[in-house]
């Protein structure tokens, strides 16, 4: 992910000729493209690339599952945040390069479709990962992928020169050496493979800020804010998807659907708010600044892990109710209120608190991300009050928008 984010903004460079229709395909020159282009929206092959990726977050969630089913919540969540870091952050690093470089090249797309096939062995060795805590094909998948993006950096800084091609090539430098100290996790012992995760993903995220130092790249706000959208949209339809197959499961197979009636719709409750609470203002306007940009950027970590971990967590309270799972009510129950109420304050920090004016505005979402731990003490009843309190939230929100504008709160905003 570019630190423009930790960077001052610059002036918008000239943005590359738009290539004719029939010359598309042609190699071109991979030059930074303008921050003020209208109307720059996610290509095909960027929906295509996330399509993808989402293949890799549902192996990673189902792999979730099975380990909280089973009694052993604690290393799954452990694995489960190291898998899905590499694939946040190949996706993220991907995003941002495209927003400031995509030229829709042959070598360009035959480049990111190898990225691609990089997260499809990601996600090849993820049940592995999680269950015999064997890295190697993830390591490989991960390798494919961050190796891809070297290379287009390389390519950013053939074409570039002065400040930008030093930011290109040291883009490229730095993740070519996190790749090669991420062999650590193959040889390490396994009770120190978590410290060196956590070593190498403050040394990837270190990549930015060192390579961005003297030169900002041009990712453009509207595109950047679509694309966080529009990843995030895939992630709670896979989430849905993800839900409705264990219901449906646990109907064919045990009867149950008295019993999953209420999971259900307390489920589906939880994801709509999470939609509607997300989009419910544009987020563009507010990537002005390094620092804004910055946490914002780094802080979807938590949103998508948090929404594709609600998903999980439904499937576990399936499991638990038709008597699949060896979990207690309680820990089924937090598997679906705790990743939600994250994905709320998570979303509070980095979107609505800056379009909400006073303090009640203010408290909606925390509040209701209190609340919706407090649901999960409600035995099998936890999902579905989890669900209402989440929909309570909405409607609060919006009726908080409609009132009238004070000295003290300012305009009227909406909320979520």
């Amino acid at each position: 992910m570019p630190s423009a984010l930790l960077g001052r903004m610059t002036s918008s460079p000239t943005p590359p000729p738009v290539p004719a229709p029939g010359n598309r395909g042609a190699l071109r020159r991979l030059r930074a493209r303008g921050r003020d282009e209208a109307h720059r929206t996610a290509s095909p092959l960027e929906l295509f690339f996330d399509l993808c990726f989402v293949v890799a977050v549902a192996q990673a969630g189902i792999a979730l599952v099975h380990s909280v089913a089973e009694g052993h919540a604690g290393q799954g969540i452990l694995d489960y945040a190291m898998v899905f870091f590499a694939l946040w952050w190949a996706w993220m690093n991907f995003t941002w390069f495209a927003s400031a470089y995509d030229n829709d090249d042959v070598l360009y797309r035959v480049v990111t479709l190898v990225q691609i096939a990089g997260v499809l062995v990601l996600a090849a060795g993820v049940s592995r990962a999680f269950e015999d805590h064997e890295y190697l094909v993830v390591w490989l998948g991960y390798a494919i992928m961050r190796v891809a993006m070297a290379a287009q950096w390389l390519r950013a800084a053939r074409a570039a020169g002065g400040p930008e091609r030093t930011t290109a090539l040291r883009y490229a430098g730095g993740v070519l050496a996190c790749q090669a100290g991420w062999l650590g996790l193959l040889f390490l012992p396994e009770g120190g493979r978590p410290w060196w995760f956590l070593v190498m993903a403050l040394l990837e995220m270190c990549v930015p800020p060192v390579a961005e130092r003297h030169h900002t790249t041009s990712w453009h706000p509207r595109h950047i804010a679509e694309r966080y959208g529009l990843f995030t949209i895939i992630v709670l339809g896979e989430t849905i998807a993800a839900a409705t197959i264990a219901v449906k499961s646990g109907i064919d197979e045990n009867d149950a659907l008295g019993e999953l009636l209420p999971i259900a719709a307390g489920g589906l409750l939880v994801i709509f708010a999470a939609w509607w609470i997300y989009f419910v203002v544009p987020i563009h306007g507010h990537l002005r600044t390094s620092r804004q940009a910055f946490l914002w950027g780094y802080g979807h970590y938590l949103v998508f892990a948090s929404a594709a971990a609600i998903g999980a967590g439904l499937e576990v309270a399936v499991e638990e109710t038709v008597g699949k799972a060896h979990v207690s009510t309680l820990a089924a129950s937090a598997a679906v209120t705790l990743p939600a109420a994250l994905y709320l304050l998570t979303v509070w920090v980095l979107h609505s608190r800056h379009f909400k004016r006073g303090i009640t505005q203010q408290l909606v979402l925390p509040t209701t991300a209190l609340l919706v731990i407090c649901c999960t003490f409600l035995g099998h009843w936890a999902v579905f009050a989890a669900g209402v309190v989440c929909a309570l939230s909405v409607a609060a929100g919006e009726t908080l928008a409609t009132r009238p504008a004070t000295r003290e709160s300012g305009p009227a905003t909406r909320t979520g």
